[in-house]
């Protein structure tokens, strides 16, 4: 059974869940959420993470509390590479010479989606 990361609705939910706690300024969901596309959920997390970490070095040299901005969010986005694209990549090759069957039809057709 194939699970595919997350589409984009569930990737705009995953971003909103996991910066909920956050002070946060005028994040574009859904524009953050078109470059996620490959990221897991797990991924997703990590650039949250990511993002909060690198605000808080700044607010602690500043002595203040900074929101995340879409900007952080990008910011992080370029230090969090996908985790999906090795397996992809490989999978991609088991549904390319390996799918006699149709047992990988699933994986083909996420792949002709998200390129």
């Amino acid at each position: 059974m194939f699970i595919q990361p997350p589409d984009f609705k569930a990737r705009v939910e995953i971003l909103k869940l996991y910066l909920k706690d956050k002070p946060c300024e005028g994040i574009e969901y859904k524009r953050i959420a078109k470059k996620l596309v490959k990221y897991s959920g797990a991924d997703i997390k990590a650039i949250c993470d990511v993002a909060s970490e690198n605000v808080i070095k700044i607010a602690m040299a500043k002595g203040k509390i900074i929101p995340i901005t879409t900007k952080d969010i990008n910011e992080a986005i370029k230090q969090v590479k996908p985790s999906t694209l090795e397996w992809l990549s490989t999978a991609e090759n088991y549904a390319t010479y390996s799918n006699q069957s149709g047992i990988y039809d699933d994986i083909i057709d996420y792949l002709k989606s998200a390129n």
